[in-house]
């Protein structure tokens, strides 16, 4: 709970969002994590998932069907994708709010892990991966 609660903490201070916007940082934790993972092959889904903490494992894995991943997604439709679980407007627009929530994510995994995730991405993608 605590290293969940760190993480949209962590959002929330890069946007000055007061903790009673809480429903907006988890909102973009959703969005993000579920956009990735439904990008990613299954296997590389799952190794990233492993290094999560477990409440955090719980929401990339809500609603996933591995039998259709990875979905095909450039860059557009990578936000686009995270604009339908994203329903709030964000100063600045989608790409810094998924950048800040990839950034926070980043210290759960080891770095050769966020090496995998970027190449199993095309290269406009993923060159968000911080």
């Amino acid at each position: 709970m605590d290293k969940t609660n760190h993480l949209l903490n962590e959002i929330e201070q890069a946007y000055g969002w007061p903790r009673s916007r809480r429903n907006q940082s988890f909102a973009a934790l959703r969005a993000t994590l579920h956009a990735l993972r439904d990008r990613l092959p299954v296997a590389e889904s799952a190794k990233f998932a492993a290094c999560l903490p477990m409440l955090v494992r719980g929401l990339y894995y809500e609603g996933w069907e591995p039998s259709h991943v990875p979905v095909k997604m450039h860059r557009e439709e990578f936000y686009e994708r995270v604009r339908r679980e994203f329903p709030f407007n964000v100063d600045g627009g989608l790409e810094p709010l998924v950048s800040t929530v990839l950034t926070a994510l980043k210290r759960f995994g080891a770095e050769g892990e966020w090496d995998d995730l970027r190449g199993s991405m095309p290269r406009e993608l993923a060159a968000t991966i911080p």
